[in-house]
Formats: structure tokens, C-alpha cells, sequence
């Protein structure tokens, strides 16, 4: 008698529809998420081995960046090879645990992204403290930051493994999305589930304690570089400073757009929100990359070094 309930209570497999809406066109959207992915895939990689193998790169500003590309290149590789399945060969069907799966990784990698908070500040040393900078960021400090970030991305998105195991779901295994995310799986179950709609809302708080952080770190900034005695100082801190600012508004700006959506824009078609979040998991991506080739002036040097033959 226990395995028809297990069976009616935690389905084998669950059903990824895309796009609904737009299947007819999903096709032909599959070609620019490629063409996005290659790209973003290629330009972490090499920022990745640029890094890796320049021993003069290998320094805390550079760890960052190192770290975030890791990050991106994570999170997209988690996503997208699943949509373009969908997209193409209607390789919809995913079992049950690789849903849970897919649901911790992608979270897991989102949390991951606040990385950027820690580059806030590493600026800010740079910028502000710039003597005492290689004394402050010591490799031992950046592993530290490294844990940090791991363990909090850890016990953020581990408890939601947790939420969406104990739901029953009664046999519903259809989720209109390209991918499977907690309150997509969650909406489907057919008990309370006040407990993961609490949680969620409750991490809510750590997104804006992260931008806070951060618009204080760039207050300071901007103090200080206004108070520098010569132009050029001035120039050249905000030319240290501009890579980080574009990489924290590509990583805020469409998380902070995508929430609100999804709070307030019940009135927007339901293809809009879908094509959004597969935005927001490949647009972070690829901009990374081409923000450190295009702002950072080492890393710009050395890709040229490596891949360009004078």
C-alpha cells in the first residue's frame, strides 16, 4: 500500500513545457540562446585560463572576477542546455530528482552571484585605502571570502531542498517554465505551502542588505575619489572602479526588474516572466566576460597576449 502513495505523493518525472505561449516560435528563439551561451561560455573560459595561467594575475582583484566567471559559467551550463533540449527536441521530461537537483543548483549559483558584494568592497580598499590594499586582500583572506560565500549560498538554498521533499503533489507534474525553480515545483503540490512561500520571502531581506552594503561602498568611493588633488588620480580610480559598477548593475538590475514583475505586474502575459528569467540566468553570463575584457586593463593585455598572434 505504501508505494501507490509514494507514487501519487512524489511523482517519477516532471513535465518542462518551455514557453507556453510561444511554442511555434521556441524553435527559432533556441538559435540566439545558443549563439548568447557560446559566448558567454567561451569569454568565462578564457578569463578563467587567462588568469589561471598568469601567475602575475594571480592577485585578489583578480580572484574575484576569477570567482564570478566560475559562477557564471556554472549557472548558465545548469539552464540552458536543458532549454535548448526543450527548444529543439522536446526533451521535456526530467525525474523527479534531477528536478530537485536542477532547483538547488540554480539557486545555489544566484546566491553565489553576491560575490559582487565582496568586489564592492575589495574597490573600495583599492580606491580608498590603496597603501594598505595588498595588506587587507592577502590570498588567505580571499580564501576566507571564498568559504563565505560557499556556506552562505549553502544555508540559503539547502533548507529549500528540504521544503519542496516534504510536499505532496498528488500526481501534478506539469510546470510551464524552461527550467525548474522552487516556487515553480512548489505551486504544483496540493498541500500548504505557506512554509516555502515564508522562506522565500524571508531571503528577501539579505538581497537588500547586499545592495545597501554596496551603495554605502560606492558612497565611499565616490567621496574619495572627488577629494583626490589631480585629475588623473581622479580618472584613474573611476577607471578601476567603472568595471565593477557595470557588473553590479547587470547582476541587481534585472534581478530587481524580475522580482518586481512578478509581484506587481500580474497583468503581464506569463511567456514575458519566463523569458525573463532565462534572461536574467544567461545576460549576467555575458556580460561579466566582456565587462573585465573591455574596463580591466590587465586582463584586456594578457587575453591579447595569449590569443592574439602579433
Amino acid at each position: 500500500m505504501s508505494s501507490p502513495n509514494v507514487t501519487e505523493s512524489r511523482p517519477s518525472s516532471f513535465l518542462l513545457l518551455g514557453i507556453p505561449g510561444l511554442e511555434v516560435a521556441q524553435i527559432w528563439l533556441g538559435f540566439p540562446f545558443c549563439v548568447v551561451y557560446l559566448i558567454a561560455f567561451v569569454g568565462n573560459v578564457i578569463i578563467l585560463c587567462v588568469i589561471w595561467t598568469d601567475h602575475s594575475l594571480h592577485q585578489s582583484m583578480f580572484y574575484f572576477p576569477a570567482m564570478l566567471s566560475m559562477t557564471d559559467l556554472s549557472l548558465s551550463t545548469a539552464t540552458i542546455p536543458k532549454t535548448l533540449g526543450i527548444f529543439w527536441f522536446s526533451l521535456q521530461e526530467l525525474c523527479f530528482g534531477c528536478c530537485i537537483a536542477e532547483v538547488f543548483f540554480i539557486h545555489f549559483f544566484i546566491v553565489m552571484e553576491s560575490i559582487v558584494l565582496f568586489m564592492g568592497f575589495d574597490r573600495y580598499v583599492a580606491v580608498c585605502n590603496s597603501l594598505r590594499y595588498n595588506m587587507i586582500f592577502t590570498n588567505r583572506v580571499t580564501d576566507v571570502i571564498a568559504v563565505i560565500v560557499v556556506l552562505r549560498s549553502l544555508c540559503m538554498i539547502v533548507p529549500i531542498g528540504f521544503l519542496l521533499l516534504r510536499l505532496p503533489y498528488c500526481g501534478h507534474r506539469v510546470i510551464p517554465h524552461t527550467y525548474c525553480g522552487h516556487m515553480g515545483m512548489a505551486r504544483l503540490a496540493c498541500a500548504s505551502i505557506s512554509a516555502n512561500v515564508c522562506y522565500g520571502l524571508g531571503n528577501i531581506p539579505s538581497l537588500f542588505l547586499d545592495v545597501l552594503l554596496i551603495i554605502i561602498s560606492y558612497a565611499r568611493i565616490l567621496y574619495t575619489v572627488f577629494h583626490l588633488p589631480s585629475q588623473d588620480a581622479r580618472l584613474k580610480a573611476l577607471n578601476t572602479w567603472s568595471s565593477h559598477i557595470c557588473v553590479t548593475l547587470a547582476f541587481f538590475g534585472p534581478a530587481l526588474f524580475s522580482f518586481l514583475t512578478h509581484r506587481c505586474g500580474h497583468g503581464i502575459p506569463q511567456y514575458i516572466h519566463i523569458l525573463l528569467a532565462n534572461l536574467y540566468v544567461i545576460i549576467l553570463p555575458v556580460l561579466n566576460p566582456v565587462t573585465y575584457r573591455i574596463r580591466t586593463k590587465q586582463i584586456q593585455e594578457r587575453v591579447q597576449s595569449h590569443f592574439v598572434k602579433k
